[in-house]
């Protein structure tokens, strides 16, 4: 092989390196207790007494749903996209499909209620079936 063919080679490989190690790092940063500050489904906000006393903790591949009842599950990650299964409690036997972002602080999810396509933005406009939460990690 060539010098450049070496050199092209050894750079593919370093930017795979580091998008396979973003996309399995990424969800280590999910781990904690977060609070819910908005939330929309189909376009409208949801008023904050319907979600002023959700609280959702996540750990490794587990979700914890903590409201006036709980509700507990897996979550799978694929890069920003999640497979959610439920476990225990109202959404039991139930899948969702979802789509994540973490910025600033934020954890933004936009669920797919149906679970049959992921979403491919954070809008719910016209999407009955879309949910979006908008977290906080919650301070000790």
């Amino acid at each position: 092989m060539t010098r450049q063919i070496k050199l092209l080679f050894l750079l593919v490989a370093c930017i795979l390196f580091v998008s396979t190690a973003r996309a399995q790092t990424k969800p280590d940063s999910l781990a904690g207790s977060w609070i819910p500050v908005s939330q929309v489904i189909g376009g409208n906000a949801l008023p904050k007494t319907v979600f002023s006393k959700q609280k959702l903790i996540i750990s490794d591949s587990t979700y914890t749903v903590v409201a006036e009842s709980v509700d507990k599950g897996l979550v799978k990650y694929n890069g920003n996209k999640m497979d959610i299964y439920g476990k225990q409690g109202v959404n039991a036997g139930k899948h969702f499909t979802a789509l994540y972002k973490l910025e600033n602080g934020q954890l933004t999810v936009c669920y797919n209620l149906k679970g049959d396509s992921y979403p491919d933005t954070f809008d719910t406009t016209g999407k009955p079936a879309f949910f979006i939460s908008v977290f906080q990690r919650e301070s000790k």
